[in-house]
């Protein structure tokens, strides 16, 4: 069996890569920094991706969402600190294989791996709270937010998304009622710290 393990934690990335080797499992387990560094080394021959989700360049959502657009046969687990239900609600809608927490022993992910190779799916008990917490945000409002983060004004975004500047201003307002925000900052945080934007 075939692994790659998707973390940018390089020192976290080699103990996980040891461990697995050394269990004895597996026949070959690679290494990738990032999703952009995954992407380079991905090809059929892979059995499960194990991916962390936040990292520069892309996110294990992204390689995620790149996995399944290519239709590469192996399993996606992903493997995170965060409960955070935008980004848990992004994976099962990916029909990810698994998400876990790192919270959990080198023998607890060989059991997910083996469960996912099985065709069956695993999540922590800590997250299935998340499943009542769906994204309030469409998809021109997670845009708007995201732009937000980047601190352009009404009048830059409206420019970047062509739309009208009180069109923004309107989306904006939802936006801030939406998520309960005492201003457009304060939503930004809010969204990042549930998982409704990525960055």
């Amino acid at each position: 069996m075939k692994l790659l393990i998707v973390e940018d934690q390089s020192m976290l990335r080699e103990a996980m890569i040891q461990l697995l080797k050394i269990s004895g499992r597996f026949s070959d387990v690679r290494g990738a920094g990032n999703g952009e560094e995954a992407v380079r080394l991905l090809d059929d021959s892979y059995d499960v991706v194990i991916t962390d989700i936040e990292m520069p360049t892309m996110n294990g959502i992204e390689l995620l969402a790149y996995i399944r657009k290519k239709q590469f046969d192996c399993k996606v687990i992903i493997v995170t600190t965060f409960k955070r239900a935008g980004y848990f609600e992004k994976s099962l809608n990916l029909d990810v294989d698994a998400y876990v927490l790192k919270e959990r022993s080198v023998d607890e992910l060989i059991e997910t791996v083996d469960k996912v190779t099985k065709g069956q799916k695993e999540f922590s008990p800590e997250l299935m709270p998340l499943m009542l917490t769906k994204n309030p945000l469409n998809d021109k409002e997670q845009e708007i937010l995201v732009l937000i983060g980047k601190g352009l004004t009404s009048k830059e975004i409206s420019q970047q998304l062509y739309l009208s500047d009180g069109t923004v201003r309107n989306y904006t307002s939802l936006i801030i009622e939406k998520l309960g925000a005492e201003n457009r900052i304060n939503a930004w945080r809010i969204a990042r710290e549930m998982g409704f934007i990525n960055y």
